[in-house]
């Protein structure tokens, strides 16, 4: 007498599948253009990563990380504060390139911790972001 063994496959996805999943269906949706582009942000255990990008031409207008030395300062400052001034670098770079609004924003699918909400808050005083 043979057994017959049924797997059920396991529907539920672990929480980094799902922010993978919901990141592709946003990108489906909002691209990125040179007069709004797209600000994606990543954001690590200890760091912060930001970019700003257009989708129509494959390229990235402005990268910044709370571990750059020019944002880190001298002395080095904590990353919060370092997640403020990419914020206010971010906000520089989009004044010099006639930038007035982003058409999405991509937090990949993180929570919004002190370092993010620092980040949210700098670029928010100059109208990017409604909070």
């Amino acid at each position: 007498m043979k057994l017959l063994v049924i797997q059920a496959t396991d529907k539920t996805n672990s929480r980094t599948e799902s922010a993978k999943l919901r990141n592709r269906r946003i990108r489906k949706k909002f691209n990125g253009t040179p007069e709004k582009p797209r600000l994606s942000v990543f954001c690590s255990e200890k760091q912060l990563y930001a970019t700003l990008i257009d989708d129509q031409n494959k390229k990235c207008l402005f990268y910044g990380s709370t571990l750059q030395k020019s944002i880190r300062g001298d002395p080095p400052c904590s990353t919060i504060e370092a997640a403020e001034r990419v914020g206010e670098k971010l906000v520089q770079t989009c004044v010099g390139l006639n930038i007035d609004e982003i058409s999405s924003y991509d937090r990949n699918g993180f929570a919004r911790g002190e370092r993010m909400e620092a980040f949210e808050i700098a670029i928010s005083r100059h109208g990017f972001l409604f909070r």
